[in-house]
């Protein structure tokens, strides 16, 4: 037996080892993935002689030993997207405490009109599901969610629905959720181009989900009971942020961040001197983020708050994406240094299943533990070692590659996925209704998904 095969076969047992001890036993994803790093390696270096298992130096050249892989792949996935991920939570957390998500919400709801009120939400959805976690977002919105759906004479489970769907659409597909922030750094993929296409894969998905919602959930009436109208619920606020600086800490970063993308290009179009020396600087995601949380802070007057407890808050809430990131990293460390990627590109080559392949490792992990990050970060260090052999090189191929696995990760949210019982809870579904909506929805939005990846594969890989 090759060692390749060998190295294949001990893969296998680690990623069903990760599904096994998150889904079921329910150990943190940190812990998994930390252990599944030694296990993978150990067992590597037992049968196969790969990865080292001791730092050994030969003639001045220092070959990394399986612990110092793992410590050097937690540390290099912290220095590259940490603070971004830092940053991302935080500004997220400024906007659901100052009322700008609900400000976005009515803006959208003022250009599509009440009438539209599903498609309304699935955009509201997709708008504040880039900086802020779906579930969180879905909590800040249910409550408008639930008094559009009494004023307008609809099921509960169409809006209920409509506005997860496109929550999810992005949350997957578009940093700077965490998510995806990991999976690019895990792959190697410039983070503007995973943003730019991203914006645009997500917007089949989101349809995908808006249609489902007024097509099929439309069939099970689920009773609004809004104890607050629309109106009212305005009023609720003391002083809310106006439309344009509520869309402005999201919209500036995303811009500043394709921009320095855009400056990348090797035509240099923006030219070789101070101009693109300052988009280059004001484009890097962690200088651009932390513009646009200072710009969240301004929605608020209350700077004790917002720099002191809110801050504070957000920080905590980031540790465990931070540390199961890093540990996805370290696993993925011991993985390319293993050489399995090499064995299992080659192979995987030969089935012709293009991008498909991101997308269905990522439904299936996606499906079997619950956690949309733990699949993107799983299914990207597991891809990583294979993208020369898969012919995945170019920075729109990596970045493809990236938006591929997002979509896996959406399919599909059971009842093993936190998201499914904050959907269920505040739409007030049963376990049977959340089914046939929320799984059956993710179903549907992680297809769209992987259709528009796959359309954009077409025209620019």
């Amino acid at each position: 037996m090759s060692a390749g095969l060998i190295q294949t076969i001990l893969l296998v047992i680690t990623v069903g080892l990760i599904i096994l001890f998150t889904a079921k036993y329910k150990v943190n994803a940190f812990l998994v993935l930390l252990l599944a790093a030694l296990f993978y390696g150990f067992l590597s270096f037992v049968f196969t002689g790969t990865p080292p298992f001791l730092t050994t130096t030969v003639d001045g050249k220092t070959t990394q030993g399986l612990v110092d892989l793992i410590a050097g792949g937690f540390g290099s996935t912290l220095t590259s997207i940490g603070i971004v991920i830092v940053l991302g939570v935080i500004m997220g957390y400024f906007l659901e405490k100052t009322g700008a998500a609900l400000v976005m919400a009515r803006a959208i709801l003022k250009i599509v009109g009440k009438r539209n009120a599903p498609l309304a939400m699935a955009i509201a959805g997709y708008v504040v599901s880039i900086p802020v976690f779906c579930d969180s977002g879905f909590v800040i919105l249910q409550a408008l969610n639930r008094s559009l759906a009494q004023s307008a004479g609809i099921s509960l489970a169409v809006m209920g629905t409509a506005l997860s769907m496109g929550l999810y659409s992005t949350h997957c597909l578009v940093p700077p959720t965490p998510g995806p922030i990991a999976a690019a750094a895990n792959i190697g993929a410039d983070l503007g181009l995973v943003i730019m296409l991203g914006l645009v894969a997500s917007i089949p998905a989101m349809l995908a989900g808006w249609l489902f919602s007024t097509r099929y959930a439309k069939r099970i009436w689920i009773d609004p009971n809004a104890q607050m109208s629309y109106e009212d619920m305005l009023k609720s606020f003391d002083k809310l942020p106006s439309t344009f600086m509520s869309f402005l800490p999201i919209v500036l970063p995303l811009v500043l961040i394709a921009l320095n993308s855009i400056a990348a290009f090797p035509s240099n179009p923006f030219g070789t001197g101070a101009v693109k020396a300052i988009f280059v600087f004001l484009g890097n995601p962690n200088i651009a983020l932390l513009i646009g949380v200072f710009i969240a802070a301004l929605l608020t007057t209350d700077r004790k708050s917002v720099f002191g407890d809110w801050t504070a808050k957000a920080i905590e809430s980031s540790a465990i994406i931070l540390v199961i990131t890093a540990a996805g990293g370290a696993l993925g460390m011991v993985l390319r240094s293993s050489g399995v990627g090499t064995y299992l590109g080659t192979s995987l080559a030969r089935m012709h299943v293009g991008i498909l392949l991101p997308f269905i490792i990522a439904a299936a992990i996606k499906t079997a533990q619950g956690s949309s990050t733990v699949s993107l970060v799983t299914t990207s260090a597991v891809l990583f070692p294979m993208l020369e052999q898969l012919g995945w090189t170019t920075s729109v191929q990596k970045a493809l590659v990236v938006l591929a696995i997002g979509a896996g990760a959406m399919v599909v949210s059971h009842a093993n996925d936190s998201y499914f019982w904050v959907v269920t809870k505040f739409s007030d579904m049963t376990v049977d209704q959340g089914f046939r909506l929320q799984t059956l929805g993710s179903l549907m939005t992680g297809i769209g998904a992987i259709v528009g990846v796959g359309i954009l594969w077409l025209i620019l890989a």
